[in-house]
């Protein structure tokens, strides 16, 4: 049977934007009790407040296992917890050329070790109890390369690769665990970016749909939009003149690499500045 969403516990990561947000509102709407992680906790507050204490908002730096022993604390009167979205993630772009190694990293640590912490610090409730639910937000990247976000897509493939093996790992113990996919979304991390041709945008609250979708019947891995899955792994079998051809005609080899600079200005910086000393 489908799982309820009323009456779960769910923690959702960098909840103050974007697909968290709308992930945030979708659960608190049908009555779960949520628990949002979030750098910009003051962003991450104002998210939580017409929701009362169903829903609570705290620091959380999910590159720091020391930050998420904190969170966790902070937020354990909505406890014990069902589900976990690792949502949080950054999108800087360029040629890997002329990336900077602290920018490097940063991506690596939010959008990889981000999981990986975050896995480590709630699943082990979650096999106690015998029960409990991972959903990894990814991307289509995560499958499907593109030029000027090298390592952006290499933290998404990894993330994909984590999800598989943690789902052979903690299935035994009852937990399951869904990557999703989605390609562009109409978010501030994609500002500026264009999609594919003939793939329309998606936005914050489709990818949050399938979250819950994901929630109710638990799925390997979900993709949005949906068709986009079929596509990539019939694409795939094709000899790669024929798949490089295809992105060509696409553009979809060039989505990241056409995105304009002007519409990114605000986001690239803000994105770039968790290169800094607190990533």
């Amino acid at each position: 049977m489908p799982r309820e969403i009323s009456g779960l516990s769910v923690i959702v990561t960098g909840g103050a934007r974007g697909i968290g947000r709308a992930t945030v509102e979708r659960f608190a709407r049908q009555g779960a009790k949520v628990a949002i992680g979030d750098r910009d906790v003051d962003l991450a507050t104002t998210v939580a407040a017409p929701y009362g204490d169903r829903v609570t908002a705290a620091a959380l730096d999910v590159t720091d296992p020391a930050s998420w022993r904190e969170f966790l604390d902070a937020v354990a009167a909505l406890g014990p917890f069902d589900v976990l979205v690792n949502n949080a993630g950054i999108m800087p772009l360029g040629s890997v050329l002329k990336e900077p190694d602290a920018v490097a990293r940063a991506i690596v640590d939010v959008n990889l070790h981000g999981v990986i912490n975050g896995t480590k610090a709630v699943a082990p409730g979650m096999v106690e109890r015998g029960t409990g639910h991972i959903v990894n937000v990814a991307s289509a990247v995560g499958r499907l390369a593109v030029a000027d976000g090298a390592t952006y897509s290499a933290s998404k493939f990894a993330t994909v690769g984590f999800s598989e093996a943690t789902r052979s790992e903690l299935r035994p113990h009852g937990i399951d665990v869904t990557v999703v996919l989605p390609t562009v979304v109409q978010t501030e991390l994609a500002a500026g970016v264009p999609a594919a041709r003939g793939v329309k945008p998606v936005t914050a609250d489709d990818v949050a749909k399938v979250i819950e979708q994901a929630v109710r019947s638990p799925k390997a891995e979900m993709w949005v939009p949906r068709w986009s899955q079929g596509l990539v792994k019939v694409t795939s079998m094709l000899p790669r003149k024929v798949q490089d051809a295809m992105a060509r005609m696409t553009h979809a080899d060039s989505v990241l690499a056409e995105a304009d600079p002007a519409a990114r200005a605000a986001y690239e910086e803000r994105a770039r500045r968790s290169a800094g000393p607190q990533v």
